[in-house]
C-alpha cells in the first residue's frame, strides 16, 4: 500500500505515546499531525484532510467518545481507529456504536497499531476503487443503491448513511435472501473478531432501518431471522 502523502491525525494527551507512534507512522511514510486534547482534536478532524483519525478516549475537553460523535456528524467515512486504556467491554461497544472503525486497548504493540492502520486504509482503498459492477446500482422497490459513490437513495431523498451503515446494507443487497448471525456481520464489516459485541450489530441495524424503512417496526428490506440474525428481502417479497 502506497502511503505516499496520506496524512494521519493523532489525539491523544499522552505526548510520549503520540511521539512514539507519530515516529513509527512517519517512517513508513505517512504525513502526521497530533492534538493533545479533544477540542483541537475534532476541529482538526473536521478542518483537516486526513485518511485516519488516531483517537483516544480519556483525554480533556472532550472525550473520545464525544470527538467521534462530532466527526461522525459531519463526516460520515472518514476512518477512525480509537484508543483506550480500559479493557471494559463498554468502552469497546461504545467506540463502535459512535462510529469508530477499529479500536486498540492499551497497552498495545507499535506492530499492532501499524497492522491495523494499513488494514483500515487498505478497506478504504478497496471502497474507492472503481471496478466490475460497481458502477451498477442495486433496485429494491423504493430503495436504490450506489456502490462506486456509496449513495442510498428511498425514492428521490438521499439517505445520509454512516460508513458501516452502508457497509452492512450493501453486503446484505449484494446477498438478497441470505442469512447472517450477528458474529458473521461483525466479522464480515468491521473486519475483525469483536466476539461477544452482538449489541453493536442490533443498534446499527435499528439505526439503518430508522433511516431506509418506512415502518421500521415493520420492515420490508432488513429482516430478522429468529434464532439466527437477519437477512436482506429478495425480490419477490417486495412486490
Amino acid at each position: 500500500m502506497d502511503s505516499t502523502e496520506k496524512q494521519i491525525l493523532i489525539v491523544e494527551d499522552n505526548n510520549d505515546l503520540a511521539e512514539l507512534i507519530t515516529i513509527h507512522l512517519s517512517d513508513l511514510g505517512f504525513s502526521v499531525d497530533h492534538r493533545d486534547n479533544g477540542i483541537d482534536g475534532l476541529d482538526a478532524a473536521l478542518t483537516g484532510d486526513y485518511e485516519l483519525v488516531i483517537l483516544d478516549i480519556m483525554m480533556p475537553g472532550k472525550d473520545g467518545f464525544e470527538v467521534c460523535k462530532g466527526i461522525r456528524e459531519q463526516d460520515k467515512r472518514l476512518p477512525i481507529l480509537m484508543l483506550t486504556a480500559k479493557a471494559e467491554e463498554i468502552d469497546k461497544v461504545m467506540g463502535l456504536e459512535f462510529g469508530a472503525d477499529d479500536y486498540l486497548t492499551k497497552p498495545f504493540s507499535i506492530r499492532e497499531l501499524t497492522a491495523r492502520v494499513k488494514a483500515i486504509l487498505r478497506r478504504v482503498e478497496v471502497d474507492t476503487q472503481d471496478t466490475g459492477t460497481a458502477h451498477e446500482e442495486l433496485i429494491f422497490d423504493e430503495l436504490t443503491i450506489y456502490p462506486s459513490k456509496r449513495n442510498v437513495k428511498l425514492g428521490d431523498q438521499v439517505m445520509e448513511l454512516t460508513t458501516k451503515e452502508f457497509d452492512l446494507l450493501l453486503l446484505f443487497a449484494q446477498n438478497p435472501g441470505r442469512a447472517y448471525s450477528r458474529q458473521q456481520l461483525l466479522d464480515v464489516v468491521w473486519g475483525y473478531q469483536y466476539n461477544g459485541y452482538s449489541h453493536t450489530v442490533n443498534s446499527h441495524i435499528n439505526r439503518l432501518r430508522s433511516k431506509i424503512e418506512k415502518d421500521p417496526a415493520d420492515p420490508r428490506y432488513i429482516i430478522t431471522v429468529w434464532g439466527m440474525g437477519y437477512r436482506f428481502a429478495e425480490s419477490h417479497e417486495l412486490q
